[in-house]
């Protein structure tokens, strides 16, 4: 057990996303990986709402197979001007989301939702981090495209990747960008086991 893992049970990550687990290994939290079988589908309503939803349901999906476990559920979204930027279908389409971005701000909201069914615990939360992009030629864009990396990232970019020299300022938290709020995670966990 970490420092900052509130309990000596492994955590269950219901995802397959390499950037989330690697944010939990940054933090020392044992966990393993049992991605859901949720399918996501368009949603109408307020961003938050939606991102919740989505990572809840992925929680429950895998928590009735370890009720001894935690089991955390996560989902990411982009969004620029009430639109939502998802990943990318072709590098067409990841060249027009990615110049839709250069130069503007847009908001990254991470849904969390943890769910350990032996214990009768659970809580979601939603985080909303602010991103700006440097104004980019098409050529950068373009060169950015060919790396591959955005096509399976929604909003066509990942900061952790080579897309970290795209962005120009980060207004809140950089790891919910990344996939997971970890630090609010963590908390939120101790403090709900209280």
């Amino acid at each position: 057990m970490s420092y900052w893992y509130p309990v000596n049970t492994e955590l269950v990550l219901a995802s397959k996303s390499p950037r989330r687990t690697e944010i939990l290994s940054f933090a020392g939290v044992p966990h393993l990986i049992y991605p859901s079988s949720v399918e996501e589908k368009t949603m109408e309503g307020m961003p938050e709402d939606i991102v919740i939803h989505w990572a809840q349901a992925k929680a429950a999906d895998v928590a009735f197979k370890f009720p001894d476990h935690p089991v955390l559920g996560a989902d990411t979204m982009v969004f620029r001007d009430g639109v939502l930027l998802g990943k990318p279908k072709d590098k067409e389409q990841a060249f027009d989301m990615v110049r839709s971005l250069s130069g503007r701000w847009h908001t990254v909201y991470g849904g969390v939702a943890l769910m350990w069914q032996s214990r009768g615990l659970s809580f979601t939360f939603a985080e909303a981090t602010k991103v700006k992009f440097r104004n980019l030629p098409d050529s950068e864009i373009r060169a950015y495209i060919a790396t591959g990396e955005p096509m399976d990232k929604a909003g066509s970019y990942g900061i952790q990747g080579q897309g970290c020299v795209l962005i120009e300022k980060v207004e809140g938290c950089y790891f919910n960008v990344m996939g997971l709020p970890v630090s609010r995670f963590l908390h939120r966990f101790k403090d709900s086991l209280t």
